[in-house]
């Protein structure tokens, strides 16, 4: 029942092979990786805004060099990360540079900071969405919090469906948002220069002179308008998303996005301005801006529509980086190992599924309002660009040392990528020094819990590999006589050896292995391992495409019934860790594969389980 739920909602599962079938053109990846950073145009400029607006409509003429700056930063950060996908075609962005060149600890706060990125960007794009559709009709506003996990939801499920499907769903909304922006900016800027653009009625105006603006306010505006840059770097995470070539087709998407980006931003900016328009608790002031020059005529909400669209869809991008992220740090050990594990959408569903219970829980908490969350944004981020930057500088110092490439073009790598990294750490400490009590002091410690839970996370693992070492385990001979002994092997550790000591031991007349596989070179290997330590217990490798170990194990035993006339036991090693509540760090895939042999009817299989214990010698 419960695989044909599955198949009714996520589709026909796909093959490993397919893999390759599932990656993004260009114009999709632009859909799903930029999202993100293009949904931060309809409220980057607002942000600023809400900053200035205290000191009168004087103090607005700020925010244009103000985004002139930022998108300045959007152009250094562009060309920085356009070297990352390049020299790191395999993708992991910050994680990957910083644990390359700089050691674990720059890894996993890089990583870190990235994760609570993800999440922040997942939350904020939902309530920003449902902030624009609120904008349009107001009497939506007290359910904004059941919409927004409604949102998530949708984008939980389509994202379970596989990449390619969510890249060719999401295209097609982010185009129109950006088709209707260049009409609404283009429409704006032809007004303007015609003298026909309109204004909004102006507040109070204030006394102060612009060059009375304190620089912290500056400094404010321009870390609130930093925000535009989020989701930049999303590309850089994803570079094995796209089809190959896959670094040529990362560059040129983030040239794109690059551009779209600095457009709406210095466009929403400048009319908002020439428009006198302010923020306002109601209505965001893209929707103000669209409301004036279209007149509450139908394209004003054509134009909330794609707002709505963007925004929404703006928390795809977390759902395609985060579990790759997360899948690459559970190779590593730093993640429970089933965040590694691919679904039968070929996707990592567990990292999916994972995103989308924390984002509800911080929409839930927030009450749904964009600006509540705003204050933790981009912290991380500017964290994320230096360290990335300053692995990068490592990467060609090491070129140049090696003399590997052309110099020429070493040298302007390391003077792009100087740049960069002088420029994203100056903001970092901008952006934590002017939030820092507004919120973001709180991303620090959210910072530290998650490093050091990583840390501990793969400490444990190495010890339980220690505990599971075949080095440290002794073999053992024991006769046989009258039944088959199936043992089922997992992994080539001690835990392979207790099912082999433990099927002899139960006086068979026959013993076999048997072990599933998901790629064919990882199975050869296991079987030629396999055959010098246990010359004597033959071992059948079975390859399935569509990684689901409990259904191929079910065929197995059924075609083994079919042969066999006499009693048959499955033996399963279960690995069972010193304390219990670490049972989450592991697949519990033996205790699934019991189950469902147990349930199977007709079966005459018997479970021999045999617990192997790991003392990792850590404290609790």
């Amino acid at each position: 029942m419960r695989r044909l739920l599955r198949r009714f909602f996520l589709g026909k599962p796909l093959p490993t092979k397919a893999l390759r079938e599932e990656r993004l053109t260009n114009q999709q990846a632009l859909a799903v990786f930029g999202s993100d950073a293009l949904s931060s145009t309809a409220y980057a400029t607002e942000e600023i805004l809400l900053v200035l607006v205290g000191l009168g409509t004087l103090a607005l003429s700020a925010s244009l060099p103000i985004s002139l700056a930022i998108a300045g930063l959007v152009v250094i950060v562009a060309l920085s990360y356009r070297e990352v996908v390049h020299a790191y075609p395999q993708g992991g962005g910050v994680y990957n540079v910083a644990k390359t060149n700089l050691g674990e600890t720059p890894a996993l706060l890089g990583a870190s900071s990235l994760i609570i990125d993800y999440i922040l960007t997942a939350t904020v794009s939902i309530a920003a969405g449902v902030a624009a559709l609120t904008s349009a009709f107001p009497e939506l506003f007290p359910y904004r919090v059941l919409i927004g996990i409604l949102g998530i939801v949708l984008i939980m499920w389509m994202n379970l469906r596989g990449a390619r499907s969510s890249g060719q769903i999401f295209s097609y909304p982010t185009y129109f948002f950006i088709a209707i922006m260049l009409i609404t900016i283009g429409y704006g800027f032809l007004r303007f220069l015609t003298g026909t653009l309109p204004t909004t009625p102006p507040p109070v105006e204030s006394a102060e002179p612009l060059q009375a603006i304190g620089l912290f306010i500056l400094l404010r505006a321009f870390s609130a308008g930093c925000t535009a840059l989020t989701g930049l770097e999303a590309i850089s995470n994803g570079v094995k998303a796209f089809k190959s070539p896959e670094s040529v087709g990362a560059a040129k998407t983030m040239a794109r996005l690059a551009a779209l980006l600095i457009a709406f931003l210095l466009g929403i900016t400048f009319l908002a301005y020439q428009m006198k328009i302010v923020p306002a608790q109601d209505e965001t002031v893209v929707s103000q801006i669209a409301r004036t020059i279209f007149d509450n005529s139908p394209i004003y909400y054509v134009f909330q529509i794609g707002t709505f669209l963007i925004l929404f869809l703006a928390a795809n991008t977390p759902y395609a980086d985060f579990p790759r992220l997360a899948a690459m740090q559970a190779r590593d050990g730093y993640w429970p190992k089933q965040f590694s594990n691919l679904g039968s959408k070929l996707v990592f569903s567990q990292g999916i599924l994972a995103l989308s219970a924390v984002s509800i829980l911080l929409l839930i908490v927030s009450g749904g309002y964009v600006h509540a969350l705003i204050p933790l944004y981009a912290v991380g981020v500017f964290l994320g660009f230096s360290l990335t930057q300053l692995g990068m500088i490592v990467h060609d110092r090491r070129m140049l040392r090696a003399k590997m490439d052309d110099r020429r073009q070493n040298v302007r790598r390391l003077i792009i990528n100087s740049i960069g990294f002088a420029a994203t750490t100056v903001v970092f400490f901008i952006v934590l020094y002017s939030k820092f009590f507004d919120g973001a002091f709180l991303i620090l410690p959210m910072i530290a819990l998650l490093f050091f839970a990583m840390r501990r996370v793969r400490r444990y693992y190495n010890n339980v590999d220690k505990e599971l070492s075949i080095s440290t385990t002794q073999f053992l001979n024991v006769p046989s006589r009258s039944i088959l002994a199936v043992v089922l092997i997992s992994k080539l550790d001690r835990r392979a050896v207790e099912g082999a000591r433990v099927a002899r031991g139960l006086n068979p007349a026959s013993v076999c292995a048997f072990h599933v596989t998901f790629e064919k070179e990882e199975g050869d290997h296991v079987k030629d391992v396999w055959e010098v330590l246990f010359n004597d217990i033959p071992i059948e490798v079975r390859l399935d495409e569509f990684r689901e170990i409990t259904p191929t194990i079910l065929d197995y035993f059924s075609s083994v019934e079919r042969r066999w006339h006499g009693k048959i036991v499955a033996v399963v090693p279960m690995l069972v860790p010193q304390q219990p509540f670490r049972e989450f760090l592991h697949n519990q895939t033996a205790k699934r594969i019991i189950e469902a042999i147990r349930r199977q009817s007709g079966s005459n299989v018997e479970i021999y389980e045999v617990p192997v214990r790991v003392e990792t010698g850590e404290k609790v």
